[in-house]
């Protein structure tokens, strides 16, 4: 294959997959939308509701690295377009739901659908995008679920006016639909052969995954990425009731700091991507971002600056944390050893939902109790643990050996 039919082809494969990415985080959150809607309707508390949010990531964090060892075993395609179905399905139920046990079951299978898609997502790029490429395709692969969490209040809100909230929820899910139709017809470029068809009989089954999984340098990975949820999460979700409690700022002032960290976060993930094509010192770039992003929250954290600046704080933040994004990536793609791709991505992007599912209770607690700074002492602690896992992975030779030589 010549250059340019290969480029061709990659741009091709990357901008399908970051399509399901996005996808994939459009449903994180288009029911969260309508929330208040939905409380009013049905009769519930906002608890309650926020029961079906952890019960969403609980299903996504348990069965990811279940989808994992799928991947591996029945092809990426397969089980992409399985999760892709429970996506929309999740959605269509949540739309048809009339009594909160409904809503349950549609958190389920949505949840179910969501923990397919980081071990799909990975195995197909390793093995479709040519290696100079890889580190665009994480950078593209992380900016598409920033995309897709922005567009899901504007589809879905757009849609209430006219079709109320089920409506929306029931038009986000022929969106899905419409997504799973095009992708059958682009099929062919989400094969990968399976990593279980090319093993030996020696290879040790079930014993031998578990002890990959088990090892220390998936494990530091997987501990990188609980960390980096429970930041995301306080920031994400309670950084705008933190910054009012801490700062005494108007929620349009809080909205736009958290709106920068957003925006910043997605033009760090691009930058990154152009590092990690560049550099075989990817935890170089890990621990420059993530001590850029420790400092900056440290100062935020302590009120050194006042209220105006913290849009500016909270981008430079974000920034920095989303630099790091594509390299992380490769990291893990050094640390994982051959025919594993699908379930150590499973494994260790199972660690954003853990973090996401045991932190908000506390974060609430710390808001209620008045203890609004340390939210973000929390995110301070939590990005500078993050700098350990790194540093306790294989030596720098080793990972940047792998990286060039995979």
């Amino acid at each position: 294959m010549n250059k340019a039919n290969a480029l061709n082809q990659d741009v091709r494969i990357i901008g399908l997959v970051a399509l399901a990415h996005g996808l994939s985080h459009f449903f994180q959150i288009s029911t969260a939308v309508v929330f208040p809607l939905i409380k009013d309707d049905l009769g519930v508390s906002y608890a309650a509701l926020g029961a079906t949010v952890a019960l969403y990531y609980t299903v996504s964090g348990i069965c990811q690295t279940l989808a994992g060892f799928a991947v591996d075993r029945l092809g990426a395609r397969r089980v992409l377009f399985f999760g892709l179905t429970l996506s929309a399905c999740g959605a269509l139920l949540a739309g048809l739901a009339h009594s909160y046990e409904m809503l349950v079951v549609a958190a389920f299978v949505g949840g179910l659908g969501n923990s397919v898609f980081h071990p799909c997502d990975f195995s197909i790029l390793n093995a479709r995008v040519g290696k100079e490429r890889l580190g665009y395709a994480f950078s593209w692969h992380g900016i598409a679920g920033f995309l897709g969490y922005a567009a899901a209040p504007g589809y879905v809100i757009g849609m209430v006016g006219s079709a109320g909230w089920r409506g929306a929820l029931l038009g986000a899910a022929l969106l899905g639909l419409a997504v799973i139709v095009f992708f059958a017809l682009q099929r062919g470029a989400f094969y990968v052969e399976p990593a279980d068809a090319r093993r030996t009989a020696a290879h040790g089954g079930l014993a031998a995954d578990l002890k990959v999984l088990g090892s220390a340098p998936i494990l530091m990975c997987f501990t990188y990425f609980v960390l980096l949820a429970v930041a995301f999460i306080a920031i994400q979700t309670f950084g705008v009731s933190t910054l009012i409690a801490l700062y005494g700022a108007s929620t349009q002032l809080a909205s736009a700091a958290l709106t920068a960290y957003l925006l910043g976060a997605a033009a760090g993930i691009f930058t990154g991507g152009f590092l990690a094509v560049r550099t075989a010192r990817h935890d170089l770039v890990a621990v420059g971002g993530m001590t850029a992003s420790a400092l900056l929250m440290f100062a935020i954290a302590s009120q050194w600056f006042p209220a105006a600046a913290m849009p500016v704080f909270f981008g430079a933040m974000g920034f920095s944390s989303g630099l790091t994004n594509p390299s992380r990536d490769m990291i893990v793609r050094a640390a994982t050893p051959p025919g594993s791709m699908g379930k150590v991505y499973g494994f260790v992007y199972s660690g954003l939902d853990i973090g996401s599912m045991v932190t908000p209770v506390y974060f609430g607690w710390l808001l209620d109790s008045g203890h609004a700074s340390a939210v973000f002492f929390t995110v301070v602690v939590s990005t500078a643990l993050t700098i350990g896992t790194v540093l306790n992975l294989p030596s720098t030779r080793r990972v940047a050996a792998a990286t060039r030589g995979s």
